[in-house]
């Protein structure tokens, strides 16, 4: 099954199944979404434990910054948090999910630390994905101390001791200074990888997106080119929700049409 939506406009959305996909050649106009597993750690985490605790509802936290909040989608449903929340419904028979969407446009890594921390004292959740690094690798920064607060953030996870995964800075064409944007996402790999940390690569994934298609992948990316569309949302939250239930066993996501 596959996804297409065409530059110049709105098309419907489809969701990914698991584990088949059958997949055509994109023409230059279309965007077509591949299943990635964005988990680049050396072991995957295995989430079965926190799928099967109990029936009731699951509680989540996505927090970070605009592509978290959803700049460029064409509305609240079409954030990857809000199609993320349906697909891990749908893929766990319909049990309850909520997913809080706390990003706030434009923000960096110590303010996103200063309300993850809140966030984490105020109220419990069974998994926190924290979008973090993109604005401060656009920005540039002291690298040293922007991967000393993804360790704070890290260590406030724990002690409240709530599961966490990141999600890596996004992949855009008009990328300006690439070594030092790279080295953001490096710098997030390494902190998490030394402690334990998932991360969800959306930069490695967008990177083969826009290897494959060029022409295409700006259809994944909204009109200023630098913030994702509908499509590019929805194939995020696709990617992260085979990245969260590849190892939980009987989970289909079932094709869906929008």
């Amino acid at each position: 099954m596959r996804i297409r939506i065409r530059t110049a406009y709105a098309c419907a959305l489809a969701m990914l199944s698991l584990p088949g996909l059958a997949l055509a050649p994109a023409k230059a106009s279309e965007f077509v979404c591949r299943p990635t597993s964005l988990i680049t750690t050396a072991t995957t985490p295995d989430f079965t434990a926190l799928w099967r605790k109990g029936d009731g509802p699951l509680r989540l936290l996505a927090i970070g910054s605009s592509s978290t909040e959803g700049v460029g989608a064409s509305a609240k449903d079409r954030t990857y948090p809000a199609r993320l929340a349906a697909l891990l419904r749908q893929g766990l028979s319909g049990r309850p999910v909520e997913i809080v969407n706390a990003g706030i446009g434009g923000e960096i890594a110590p303010q996103t630390l200063q309300r993850l921390k809140k966030a984490l004292a105020e109220t419990r959740y069974d998994l926190v994905i924290w979008q973090v690094g993109t604005n401060d690798a656009v920005t540039g920064g002291d690298l040293q101390a922007f991967s000393a607060l993804i360790a704070d953030g890290i260590a406030a996870a724990r002690q409240s001791q709530t599961r966490l995964a990141i999600l890596d800075p996004q992949f855009y064409p008009g990328i300006k200074e690439t070594a030092r944007y790279r080295a953001y996402v490096d710098a997030i790999a390494e902190i998490a990888r030394a402690n334990g940390v998932p991360v969800l690569s959306r930069f490695a994934a967008m990177s083969g997106w826009y290897q494959r298609d060029a022409e295409g992948f700006m259809a994944a990316l909204a009109g200023d080119r630098f913030h994702m569309s509908d499509a590019g949302y929805s194939c995020l939250a696709q990617d992260i929700a085979r990245s969260l239930l590849e190892r939980a066993p009987g989970v289909t996501l079932a094709s869906t049409a929008h």
